[in-house]
């Protein structure tokens, strides 16, 4: 959410809760992913937790396909109600999952012996607070037009709608419920049709929903020491997992919406396929363009026109790693080839998707999302950057470049 984006519409701040849900539920997987002889009591409060995130998640979806379907709705008074409700009780989780990830090391004693358990849980402590930072900006920027529920910033958990804390050691604070009720949906991964159990051949076209994980072409500890064998799991299993179910998901739709002709919510499945169907190819690119054998500079057609770009290889680099280094929140940084300009460029995109340009083929992209480092870099991007060059697989890179130099349209 940025205050770019002018006064905050009804539609637009569903869509950002909807992500911020989104991003809690799968925090609380990785917790669990990454401890697990993790004490039942606790690993309850995660999955209760996973549960709340959900609910709440369908709950500003649905209210966000209400407010598509009906533009005139989202300006009444109802929503006036509604909107800062929903986002009260949306920061009042954030901060209670906050509070209890914190004190959580106290009291489990798997979690405390689990080596870096510590940053991991303040990473993603910090990550639910970002957006009541965000919030914070947008409120003084005046781009939220209304006001929370009286009582703003009390930091109580009443009314957050979360789980109980798994026992007395964590309830130092009282708990309640906000009363709303939520749906009893939960997201799941959309059935995908049966391909069969031969390898999809070079050419055949992937059924709609029916994207799958490609699985990493090395080993999950292949890059180490610097990229770490933990991050790789969450990353690879969890993380890019949940692109690939969001994009089957929203081309699902998009394809009954095509059968009954009711495109009603044609603009929210649109941006799902945007966000995911991005998230997913990227991720796909970005498992080939490293290599336990990656590092050095690149050779041959592709060190000539990265010359030719960019003046020299140390001046791509350096503008590449600083690109990357300054992308807001999560992101890529990415190499190009224009077949506009003819000629190589660096991108970058906020989330996915935002802030980049069309027309250009990527050959080299960065993940510069949170999860992709912080488990052994925490919060020093650069330094990840830095390390990650170790990695880069320039024959494939160059490889990719040479097809896709192929392309030139006609240039203006």
């Amino acid at each position: 959410m940025h205050s770019v984006y002018g006064t905050i519409a009804p539609v637009r701040l569903l869509e950002e809760i909807v992500h911020w849900k989104t991003q809690e539920q799968e925090h609380a997987v990785v917790i669990r992913s990454l401890v697990p002889g993790l004490e039942p009591p606790y690993a309850k409060l995660l999955i209760d937790w996973e549960n709340v995130f959900a609910k709440t998640r369908e709950y500003a979806l649905q209210s966000h396909f209400i407010a598509e379907a009906n533009p005139s709705r989202s300006v009444s008074s109802e929503w006036e109600a509604l909107l800062p409700q929903l986002l009260e009780d949306s920061l009042s989780q954030s901060r209670e999952f906050s509070r209890q990830l914190q004190l959580l090391p106290e009291h489990s004693l798997a979690l405390s012996q689990m080596p870096d358990s510590s940053l991991a849980l303040t990473y993603i402590s910090r990550q639910s607070e970002y957006f009541e930072d965000v919030l914070a900006q947008l409120e003084r920027s005046g781009a939220i037009a209304w006001s929370q529920p009286q009582g703003g910033e009390d930091d109580s958990p009443e009314g957050y709608g979360g789980p109980e804390p798994a026992d007395e050691s964590l309830n130092s604070r009282p708990s309640g419920g906000d009363g709303q009720e939520r749906p009893e949906v939960t997201w799941s991964s959309v059935p995908m049709e049966d391909i069969g159990d031969e390898q999809l051949s070079l050419g055949n076209p992937v059924p709609i929903g029916g994207h799958t994980l490609p699985p990493l072409p090395y080993s999950y500890k292949a890059l180490e020491p610097y990229i770490d064998e933990r991050t790789m799991r969450i990353h690879h299993d969890k993380h890019h997992q949940s692109y690939v179910d969001g994009l089957n998901k929203a081309e699902s739709k998009l394809a009954e919406a095509r059968t009954t002709g009711d495109f009603d919510l044609v603009k929210t499945w649109e941006r799902e396929l945007a966000f995911n169907g991005a998230g997913h190819y990227l991720h796909t690119l970005f498992w080939d363009v490293m290599s336990p054998k990656g590092g050095g500079k690149p050779k041959g057609p592709l060190l000539e026109e990265i010359n030719r770009s960019f003046g020299n290889y140390d001046a791509f680099k350096k503008q590449f790693s600083e690109a990357a280094n300054k992308v807001e929140g999560g992101g890529w940084a990415i190499l190009v080839w224009s077949p506009r300009s003819h000629r190589l460029e660096i991108l970058t995109a906020e989330k996915h998707q935002n802030l980049s340009q069309w027309d250009a083929v990527p050959l080299l992209p960065l993940d510069v999302w949170e999860h992709a480092y912080y488990l052994k870099h925490q919060n020093e991007r650069a330094a990840y950057i830095k390390d990650w060059w170790n990695v880069v697989n320039w024959p494939y890179v160059e490889d990719r470049y040479l097809k896709a130099q192929t392309l030139r349209w006609v240039p203006y």
